[in-house]
C-alpha cells in the first residue's frame, strides 16, 4: 500500500541522519572509525548529547561483536567459519571497522537492508578504492533483475530484501552462502520496532528455528510511558516511523520475556545507563568526558535509561557471556512500590504568557504571595534561547496572577544566566550567585534583586532593581548547579553556598560563608567527615541546619546521601542522615522542609525506573516514603527536573515552575503550564 511505501521511506531516512551523526562523534574522537566519512555527503558536527548519544550506542554494538568474536574464535566445537548477519545494516561501517582491524579471520559478514538503500551502499562501496579492497577482488554488483541487488565479496554480502519478506529473505541469504549450521551473531540496530509487532516477532522466531546456534543482539528503545518516553514516541510518529515495539514490550523483563517466547533459550539486557557504567572502563570514561564541554547531564541519563542492549542465545552459544559485567559494576535497581500519591493540578497561564516555560531558572518566594523567577532557558517569541527576562507570579485568594516584571538595570548586569542560585534574604529582596551562560563562560558576579511594588492596587505591578554585590571574587570560585543557603550562625546572616561546577571542575567539594552584612567571605571551621563533592543536589535549612541531599558526583553518578550542617559552639559538623529504606539517588530536584520532613521533589533517577515523584524522609526517624504524582488532570507530559519550586506553607501546596529539557535528538519539552501538587496526604500521613 502506498502509505506502508511512505512509511518504509521514513524509515529509510533515518538512515541518513543516522550515519551523519555517527560520523560527527567518531571525527570528535569518541569512537575510531577510518570509514563512515565514505557513507556521508556532507557531514555536520552535532550537539555534545548527541555524540555521546551515538558514542554509547557504537559501543554497546561494538562490544558484543568483539566479545562475539572472542569468545566463538577458541571454542573447539566450531568449523572453519563463523558469521555475522545485521538486518537493516544501513549505511553501518562495522565490516570495514573490523576486517581493517584483522578482527574478521574466517568471518562472513552478510548485511540486509531494503534495496533502494543497499543500491546506494554499493555504489559507495565499489567507487571507493578503500573500500572495495577490503570487501576483495570478487566485489560485484549484480544485477536488480534478480529481485535482490547483491553486492558480493570473499566475506561480504550485501543483500536488498525487506524485511518483513521472510520466504524472499531467507531464499536470498542461502544465495548467498549463509551456513544455518554455523554460528551465527544476528544484529537489528533500531530496526525491528519500525515493523509492526507481529512482523518483527516473526524475524525474531524464523531467527530461532533456523539456526543452529545463534545470539540474537538487539538495541533499542524502552519505556514509553514516562514523560521522556511519550516525548520520544511523539518524535517518531510525526516522522511517520511508528515505535511499534514500545507498547506491548515497555521495559527489559518484557523484552527479555519476548525472546523466550519466539524460541531462543536465554536472554539477557541492560539499559544503556547500566552499560555504560557496568562495561565502559573508568578510564575511558574519564576521557569521553574530556571530549567537549559537556553540561547536559540529565538528558544524557535519561536518553541512557529510554535504550537498551538485549543478548538472546541458543545452541552451543549459551556458552557466551556478552552482557555479565563484572560483580557490583552494575546500577541496583530499586522498585519501590508505593500506594501513596500526591495529586497535581495546573495553574492555568494566559496563552500569550510563554515566559514560565523554562528550566534550568530558579524561583522564591519574596512576600507571602509573590514568587519571582529568573533565568534559564526556554521559549520567548517563539524562539528557544536563554531567558534574560523576569518573571512574576502573584497569588491572589484562589487565582494566580503571571507576568514579565519591569527591570531597573542601567549597568546591565543581569545577563540570562541558567543554573544559578537565587536565595531570600528578606520580604523584598533576594541574592543570585553564580550561574553560566555556557559551559565555557561562567557567570562570576553576585547580584542583589530588589522588588518594589509600584501600586497597592494592582498586585502584578512590581518593580524590580538590580545592583552587584562587591565581593573579592577572586576568594570564590565561580560556579553553577550550586546551593546557596540563607542561614544564621550566632545572631549573625550568612549565605552558605556549596558545590557545584565549574569550567575547570566538573565537580566542586567546596564552601563559602559570605556575611550578608557586607558580603564578605567569612572563614568558620566545619568538622567532621566531609561529603563528596556534588553539583545539582538540594539545600534547605532545618532547625538552623543545613540539609544537602542527592546530587550528581564526581564519576557522573547520581547520590542517594543526605547531609546534615549542624551548628555547634565552635563552628560547624557534618553529620550524615540514615534514611530506611534508603533514598533512591538522584539529582536535579528541589526540596523542602514540612515540619520535620525533608520533601525531595523529582529529579533524575538511574537507579530505578520509577517516574521520579516526591520522596519524604522524616529528619527525626529517618523513615522514608515515596509517593506517586498523580498526573491525571495534567494534559501534557510532567518533567520534575531543571525545575523550580516553592513552598505555600498556608495552602499545604507546591507550586512548581517550568522543569524540562532537550530530549537527546526528540525535540525539547518544557512543561505547559506551573502546576500545584497538594501536600494534604504527607501533612496526613497517607
Amino acid at each position: 500500500p502506498r502509505n506502508q511505501e511512505q512509511i518504509s521511506q521514513f524509515v529509510q531516512g533515518t538512515n541518513d541522519s543516522s550515519i551523519v551523526s555517527k560520523c560527527s562523534m567518531v571525527k570528535l574522537d569518541y569512537f575510531k572509525d577510518d570509514f563512515l566519512k565514505y557513507f556521508v555527503k556532507k557531514s555536520s558536527r552535532r550537539a555534545p548529547l548527541i555524540n555521546r548519544g551515538y558514542y554509547i550506542r557504537a559501543k554497546a554494538v561494538d562490544h558484543c561483536f568483539k566479545q562475539f568474536l572472542m569468545q566463538t574464535g577458541g571454542h573447539p566445537q566450531i568449523g572453519i567459519f563463523i558469521q555475522i548477519l545485521s538486518l537493516g545494516a544501513g549505511f553501518d561501517s562495522s565490516y570495514f571497522r573490523l576486517k581493517a582491524g584483522g578482527l574478521l579471520k574466517n568471518v562472513i559478514m552478510y548485511e540486509v537492508d531494503f534495496p533502494d538503500v543497499v543500491s546506494r551502499k554499493a555504489a559507495l562501496i565499489t567507487n571507493e578504492k578503500e573500500l572495495a579492497e577490503l570487501v576483495g577482488s570478487a566485489g560485484e554488483i549484480r544485477p536488480a533483475e534478480s529481485g535482490i541487488v547483491c553486492l558480493s565479496g570473499t566475506d561480504y554480502r550485501l543483500l536488498g530484501v525487506d524485511l518483513s519478506e521472510l520466504e524472499k529473505l531467507d531464499e536470498g541469504l542461502i544465495g548467498a552462502g549463509l551456513n544455518l549450521t554455523c554460528p551465527t551473531l544476528i544484529l537489528s540496530e533500531v530496526v525491528l520496532t519500525y515493523m509492526d509487532n507481529a512482523r518483527s516477532s516473526a524475524v525474531i522466531q524464523w531467527a530461532s528455528e533456523h539456526f543452529a546456534s545463534a545470539v540474537f543482539v538487539i538495541y533499542e528503545q524502552i519505556r514509553p510511558a514516562d514523560p521522556f518516553g511519550q516525548v520520544m514516541q511523539k518524535h517518531f510518529k510525526q516522522l511517520n516511523s511508528t515505535l511499534h515495539a514500545l507498547v506491548e514490550y515497555p521495559d527489559r523483563e518484557a523484552q527479555k520475556k519476548r525472546f523466550l517466547d519466539l524460541g531462543w533459550e536465554e536472554s539477557t539486557c541492560v539499559d544503556m545507563n547500566e552499560f555504560y557504567f557496568g562495561f565502559i572502563p573508568k578510564e575511558e570514561r574519564k576521557r569521553l568526558e574530556t571530549l567537549e564541554p559537556f553540561d547536559e547531564f540529565e538528558e544524557w541519563h535519561l536518553k541512557c535509561s529510554h535504550y537498551f542492549i538485549l543478548t538472546a542465545f541458543k545452541g552451543e552459544l549459551k556458552i557466551c557471556s556478552m552482557l555479565n559485567a563484572p560483580t557490583g559494576s552494575l546500577l541496583t535497581k530499586s522498585v519501590p512500590f508505593s500506594s501513596k500519591t500526591i495529586s497535581a493540578s495546573p495553574c492555568e497561564v494566559d496563552s500569550k504568557v510563554s515566559g514560565l516555560r523554562r528550566y534550568g531558572h530558579r524561583s522564591c518566594l519574596i512576600k507571602s504571595n509573590v514568587v519571582i523567577t529568573t533565568g534559564g532557558f526556554g521559549e520567548q517569541a517563539g524562539q528557544h534561547g536563554r531567558l534574560k527576562d523576569l518573571q512574576l507570579s502573584v497569588k491572589s485568594g484562589a487565582i494566580w496572577e503571571h507576568g514579565p516584571v519591569t527591570v531597573e538595570d542601567t549597568e546591565q548586569l543581569w545577563d540570562a544566566r541558567i543554573f544559578h542560585s537565587m536565595t531570600p534574604i528578606s520580604d523584598d529582596q533576594c541574592v543570585i550567585v553564580g550561574g553560566r551562560l555556557s559551559p565555557l563562560n561562567p557567570s562570576t558576579n553576585i547580584l542583589c534583586l530588589k522588588c518594589r511594588q509600584k501600586s497597592d492596587f494592582d498586585s502584578c505591578s512590581v518593580n524590580v532593581s538590580v545592583q552587584e554585590v562587591c565581593v573579592d571574587m577572586k576568594s570564590l570560585s565561580p560556579r553553577w548547579r550550586h546551593s546557596a543557603t540563607g542561614m544564621k550562625y550566632k545572631d549573625q546572616s550568612y549565605l552558605f553556598i556549596y558545590g557545584g561546577c565549574s569550567p575547570t571542575d566538573k565537580v566542586l567539594n567546596d564552601w563559602y560563608f559570605l556575611n550578608l552584612e557586607d558580603f564578605s567571605r567569612t572563614e568558620i571551621l566545619v568538622e567532621g567527615f566531609v561529603p563528596e563533592g556534588r553539583h545539582s543536589h538540594s539545600a534547605c535549612l532545618w532547625n538552623g541546619a543545613v540539609v544537602i541531599a542527592g546530587g550528581l558526583g564526581p564519576e557522573e553518578m547520581p547520590l542517594g546521601s543526605i547531609y546534615l550542617l549542624i551548628p555547634t559552639t565552635t563552628g560547624f559538623t557534618w553529620q550524615e542522615v540514615e534514611a530506611s529504606p534508603s533514598v533512591i539517588p538522584r539529582y536535579s530536584h528541589t526540596a523542602h522542609i514540612v515540619d520535620d520532613k525533608l520533601l525531595l521533589v523529582g529529579g533524575v533517577l538511574i537507579h530505578s525506573d520509577t517516574i521520579p515523584g516526591v520522596t519524604v524522609i522524616d529528619l527525626k526517624t529517618g523513615q522514608c516514603v515515596d509517593y506517586q504524582i498523580n498526573t491525571a488532570h495534567l494534559e501534557w507530559p510532567l518533567m520534575l527536573h531543571n525545575h523550580s519550586s516553592v513552598l505555600m506553607e498556608e495552602e499545604k501546596q507546591l507550586f512548581v515552575i517550568g522543569g524540562g529539557g532537550n530530549c537527546f535528538s526528540f525535540g525539547t519539552h518544557l512543561n505547559q503550564h506551573p502546576v500545584l501538587l497538594s501536600l494534604a496526604s504527607v501533612d496526613e500521613g497517607r
